[in-house]
């Protein structure tokens, strides 16, 4: 009896359990359904109109048409970059990839009509992914893939009438950028370059809510393609393509034309422009090629230069020339690793780098104007007399003159027109006693400050990105070099070099202290400051102008595709030398003299001085380890008034005068149209004096050059005063009408 009890038990149980289980699998399923419904009620009503809207976007794709970009032209309407017409082969990757083969018979075929490799062609077509190696596309895999930029006629008339043997090929034209190089003016690092735009820009412009950008646009990377930008790139079309769930296209669902880029008118002059980057080539070569009295070759390396000329009245820049230079065309549809390579190769001396305003240099003597302000205003008499000795002794050190011998007593003037270094080591000498040496206490540094005054050691502004600042080598600026590189001093070990040895021990202990050679050498314009040639043209055209620092600008307008004006870019000053009339008067005095009867009268032999004053200073910057740094600085102009600034520096080219002299000197020859004899021809005066006004665009695209002023001619005589440009037929012969290329 209890076995039987107990299996009837174990039976109850067994269909209890059994009930359980059921309930458990039933409200677990009932859950379930609960869960599901309540998930479609939330994706389908409360949230239904966002994914249909979600839904929506993934079924329309955006084909992209690039606008045409405007263009960039010189002060008379000449065009330094606008667009050529290209014949360009694009494949349409979506119609490819239905195909059985993927493709591969269209791309084998068209790689023999466009003479290119398969591989080639097939590797331009694919996307750019990660670990995806160049060539590839970057832009939207619904967008046609160009796979050929420069097709000729023959080839995209092959592809046309045999329509049927290229399913998904194209030929069309389009705008691709371009140089022209008018008068010959390449002007690479001024114009700047393009590049496609990044994910991570397009990433950064989806975060701020912005669409300013797509994927096929290029955009600036440099120069004045990359500050006017937005004012050049236009706007875009987008063609809005509906697709189904395979991808394929189905219709047109919305459509955007382009919009075209506005022009931007510069105040580069074409002309000058030319003959600057010429004349700077030609000191180059002049310093390669130089031989001593005692007919021995130098061989100065002569590895850079720039030149540039500005307009005193305005800081507009009218030339800039940067060695070494390039081709910007390289940037056109791609650069290739190889030619990227080559502008930053530096045993090719980086190309890429503008040195007129990110070079950075020793100024050498052209800073003496600097000095010599301090002076001045610090109370240093401009009518008494200093000792122009061969050198001085200062702590066991010596310092000597570099351009000049001694001359004995002589005036400050008389010592900047024959570049003494020693008057000037005196001055700075007793400048630094005066402020307690070492561990003066609140010091004043005078000449310090007027560098700083005189927009030294900070960028001056110009519309061109990456500007250096340069560097004045002050107090604090010792200490902070310090910081950074005692540990490296200190641990410095016996080097063979005697010199440097002793510094780096000195460095280690108390490289903080702004010592006596410190104040010595900053006088001249050496040790550690560093200028560009830039801030030096603005530097000589303040005093040209009688004080005004502008910011030096370049672009002058911005106008529309049919010719209407959208802003004007007016000039800005940035302030004014702190120094008194009596101090710039003296200034333009003995800058006058240097021209005339000091260490540029040589260069100047022959000048009209008379109808066309020119002031001039001589620098030669010394470098440890490397060879000297030529510099020329000047400005001039018809005898009523300066009109232009023109500073040369040759990186490791010799003398001032020597190697930049000549080449300034022919830049001013071109400018007012004197010869080498001294005799003024105004005809042949490419630009005695800038546009006054800018150059008319018409609707059909023809330029009509801007008015210019020619204000009575030095040389007298019957030239031209005033030239009107405003209506046809008044152009003089040298002013021709032309017509934009927008490559339409």
């Amino acid at each position: 009896m209890p076995s039987l009890l107990n299996a009837g038990r174990s039976k109850g149980d067994g269909a209890h359990s059994v009930r359980a289980r059921m309930v458990i699998l039933q409200i677990l399923v009932l859950s379930l359904m609960i869960t599901l419904f309540g998930r479609l009620w939330y994706l389908q009503i409360r949230e239904g109109d966002h994914y249909a809207a979600a839904a929506s976007q993934n079924a329309v794709r955006d084909v992209i048409t690039p606008a045409v970009r405007g263009q960039i032209l010189d002060d008379k309407g000449r065009p330094l970059v606008d667009n050529r017409t290209a014949l360009v082969v694009s494949v349409n990757r979506t119609e490819l990839i239905r195909m059985p083969d993927s493709g591969a018979a269209v791309l084998s075929r068209l790689a023999k009509v466009l003479d290119l490799p398969y591989a080639e062609v097939k590797a331009r077509t694919r996307l750019c992914e990660r670990n995806v190696p160049k060539p590839c596309w970057n832009g939207s895999p619904y967008q046609p893939i160009p796979v050929a930029d420069n097709a000729t006629t023959e080839q995209a008339l092959s592809i046309l009438e045999h329509r049927e043997d290229f399913p998904g090929v194209t030929a069309e034209s389009i705008a691709l950028r371009q140089y022209p190089a008018p008068e010959g003016a390449n002007g690479a690092h001024v114009v700047g370059y393009l590049s496609p735009v990044t994910d991570e820009e397009l990433t950064k412009q989806k975060a701020a809510g912005k669409k300013d950008l797509q994927r096929a646009d290029e955009v600036g990377r440099s120069g004045l393609e990359r500050t006017y930008d937005t004012d050049l790139r236009g706007k875009s079309g987008v063609t809005g393509l509906s697709v189904d769930h395979l991808g394929r296209v189905t219709g047109t669902v919305s459509e955007t034309p382009p919009v075209a880029g506005n022009h931007l008118v510069t105040s580069i002059d074409a002309k000058i422009q030319a003959i600057t980057e010429q004349q700077l080539d030609e000191a180059i070569k002049r310093a390669r090629s130089t031989f001593d009295a005692g007919n021995t070759h130098k061989n100065f390396i002569a590895d850079a230069g720039a030149a540039v000329v500005m307009d005193v009245k305005t800081g507009r820049v009218i030339a800039m020339a940067s060695a070494p230079n390039y081709d910007p065309s390289v940037w056109v549809g791609g650069i290739s690793p190889q030619n990227y390579k080559a502008l930053t190769d530096e045993k090719a001396g980086v190309p890429l780098v503008s040195r007129a305003i990110q070079g950075q240099f020793a100024p050498g003597s052209i800073f003496k104007v600097v000095s010599t302000s301090a002076a001045a205003e610090s109370g240093y008499s401009t009518k008494s007399t200093y000792d122009c000795s061969p050198s001085i002794s200062v702590g066991g050190q010596t310092f000597n003159n570099l351009e000049s011998k001694g001359y004995g007593p002589i005036t400050l003037q008389r010592a900047l027109e024959v570049s003494c270094n020693t008057v000037f080591y005196g001055i700075g000498y007793d400048m630094w006693l005066k402020d307690g040496g070492i561990f003066g206490k609140n010091p004043k540094d005078p000449m310090v400050t007027m560098a700083k005054n005189y927009g030294l050691g900070a960028p001056t502004g110009i519309d061109l990105p990456g500007e250096s600042g340069g560097r004045i080598a002050d107090r604090a600026w010792k200490k902070r070099n310090w910081e950074l590189n005692k540990d490296a001093w200190c641990k410095q070990g016996d080097t063979g070099n005697e010199y440097v040895d002793k510094i780096a021990k000195e460095n280690c202990v108390d490289g903080w202290q702004f010592r006596a050679g410190d104040a010595i050498n900053f006088a001249i314009g050496q040790g550690d400051t560093t200028v560009t040639p830039l801030q030096m043209a603005r530097v000589y055209a303040a005093i040209a102008n009688g004080g005004t620092l502008w910011k030096p600008s370049i672009g002058k307008a911005v106008v529309s595709p049919d010719g209407k004006l959208v802003r004007e870019i007016a000039p800005q000053s940035a302030g004014t030398l702190p120094i008194s009339e009596p101090t710039l008067k003296y200034l333009q005095t003995a800058l006058n003299g240097v021209a005339q009867n000091g260490t540029a009268a040589g260069v100047f032999a022959n000048w009209p001085n008379a109808q066309i004053p020119i002031a001039a200073k001589t620098g030669t910057g010394s470098v440890y380890g490397k060879q000297s740094t030529s510099w020329f600085a000047t400005y001039g102009g018809p005898k009523d008034g300066p009109q232009y600034a023109v500073v040369m520096m040759v990186s490791q080219g010799g003398t001032g005068s020597g190697t930049s002299g000549p080449s300034v000197r022919k830049i001013y020859e071109a400018l007012m149209g004197v010869d080498d004899k001294g005799t003024i021809d105004p005809s042949k005066a490419l630009l005695p004096a800038p546009p006054t006004g800018l150059p008319e665009i018409k609707a059909d695209g023809t330029v009509v050059p801007a008015a210019y002023a020619l204000p009575p001619h030095p040389g007298g005589g019957d030239g031209p005063t005033t030239t009107a440009l405003s209506a046809p037929g008044a152009l003089p012969p040298d002013r021709p009408v032309h017509r934009t290329g927008r490559g339409t």
